[in-house]
């Protein structure tokens, strides 16, 4: 399966935040300590310089990496006639064979948290999830079997 270049409009501007901050604050930070480092003379055992055209390349790494893909992303804010359904962006809470309530809202790759229960549009309890109701029962095949899981809420807005 092609994986979705779906994000949120907060995603997409956490990322582009990211961006600015490296592009605009950290690189010139980090490239005036390595001019300052190359000014104490001997290069080869200056560990601030050492490590500044590490950090450097680094930063000009994840610039290039966030460049491309901000381009590549396409913003996807929940529209209306979504409501009742599980779509991408949604928070939904589920209830497993055991009765115990898990909450998950589905986001773009750039954008999952799992400590945050952000689950990614490709991962397969979301793809199970897509399209379906409060009160459907979805099947999601996992490393131990096949788990089931009931749609308790669904929402747009963050559900606890």
């Amino acid at each position: 399966m092609k994986s979705a270049n779906y994000i949120t409009r907060e995603g997409y501007l956490t990322l582009d935040r990211e961006l600015k901050y490296l592009w605009k604050e950290e690189r010139p930070r980090v490239t005036q300590a390595v001019s300052d480092a190359a000014a104490l003379g001997d290069r080869s055992e200056n560990a601030e310089y050492i490590y500044g055209k590490r950090r450097l390349r680094e930063i000009d790494r994840r610039v290039r990496f966030l460049s491309k893909r901000l381009e590549s992303l396409t913003i996807v804010d929940p529209d209306p006639r979504q409501e009742g359904k599980v779509f991408f962006g949604a928070w939904v809470k589920l209830e497993d064979e055991n009765g115990n309530l898990q909450v998950y809202r589905i986001v773009g790759a750039d954008e999952f948290a799992p400590k945050k229960n952000w689950i990614s549009i490709n991962s397969p309890v979301a793809r199970a999830l897509i399209g379906h109701k409060v009160d459907d029962e979805i099947s999601v095949m996992t490393p131990n079997g096949t788990a089931f899981y009931y749609i308790v809420a669904i929402s747009y807005q963050a559900l606890t």
